[in-house]
């Protein structure tokens, strides 16, 4: 039986993930953030911390499937949905898949390297043991907004300073 797809549920997990999102902007990290819920109950929670672990994989996603793991003793988790402020690249579509996750729902679109349907569908890729169930478009403007704002912020230091 496929679940319920609660919209006001998704708002509310993805302001958690936003919010998350928000700590690794001020810690000046790309502001991803990232929530895995498992029966209505969010047991994981994670932001980008690739620069403060210098850890190319430490993406939102990869660290909130790792607690996600320990929270439920196993490796697989096919019955829990991933919150995530922005479309999941290829690395960690790929581990969604491997893990079995049972949905993703993302904010913001990534066009250029994203592997939710954006540049790539590596979570509905039909050749892969699993697909994951997908919903895009999640507060899309506000997590859109964090990631313009801070990637403005990268390219212009000198005048976020006046």
């Amino acid at each position: 039986m496929d679940p319920i797809i609660d919209l006001e549920s998704d708002t509310y997990f993805m302001r958690e993930a936003l919010r998350l999102a928000t700590k690794a902007f001020e810690l000046d990290e790309v502001p991803i953030g990232a929530v895995v819920v498992r029966a209505g109950q969010i047991i994981a929670r994670a932001y980008n911390q690739v620069e403060l672990l210098t850890d190319a994989t430490a993406h939102a996603e990869m660290l909130a499937i790792t607690q996600a793991e320990a929270a439920v003793g196993d490796w697989r988790l096919g019955d829990c949905d991933l919150f995530v402020t922005k479309e999941p690249c290829a690395m960690c579509a790929g581990a969604l898949v491997h893990v079995r996750m049972r949905r993703v729902i993302f904010g913001c679109a990534d066009d250029r390297s994203g592997a939710a349907g954006g540049m790539i569908n590596l979570l509905q890729n039909p050749a892969l043991n699993h697909r994951c169930a997908v919903t895009a478009g999640v507060l899309a403007n506000e997590c859109g907004s964090l990631l313009q704002t801070f990637f403005r912020k990268k390219r212009r230091p000198d005048q976020n300073e006046q």
